[in-house]
């Protein structure tokens, strides 16, 4: 049986785009790049419906990783603070993927997910290392 979450886009805008995952009694809150037409390096993959599983990553280790984005490559689930438009002054610590969080917040005056390795350590025990699929909405 292929498990589904949910990752429901809440808000965007210059500082990123805001959302929450939600899988059975699971809830965190996630941060991506604002949306710049799917751009490499600079925007969040567009909405649909992923398949995704672990790959190795050298700096995360075993990490859930997008399958299949049109256009993009290497879309990692991961630890992380800021999402913002770099060429607009805000801090990013992502090209593309998807930030988890325990909160979302502000850190440096800049919209954040916050206690994110926690919640990426709670995600992965949660889905146990197993592939599933990611439906990405949105509902602005």
């Amino acid at each position: 049986m292929d498990r589904i979450v949910n990752l429901c886009r809440l808000k965007r805008g210059d500082q990123g785009t805001c959302g929450r995952i939600f899988y059975g009694d699971f809830k965190c809150e996630t941060l991506e790049l604002p949306w710049r037409e799917n751009k490499r390096g600079i925007s969040c993959i567009p909405a649909g419906e992923y398949s995704v599983e672990i790959r190795k990553s050298p700096k995360y280790g075993g990490i859930y990783w997008v399958k299949d984005v049109p256009e993009r490559s290497f879309i990692l689930i991961h630890w992380g603070n800021w999402a913002g438009d770099e060429s607009k002054g805000y801090k990013s610590n992502v090209s593309g993927c998807i930030l988890l969080g325990k909160q979302r917040g502000l850190l440096s005056k800049q919209w954040a997910v916050l206690n994110s390795r926690i919640t990426v350590n709670r995600f992965m025990r949660e889905m146990n290392n197993d592939p599933f699929t990611l439906r990405i909405l949105e509902s602005f």
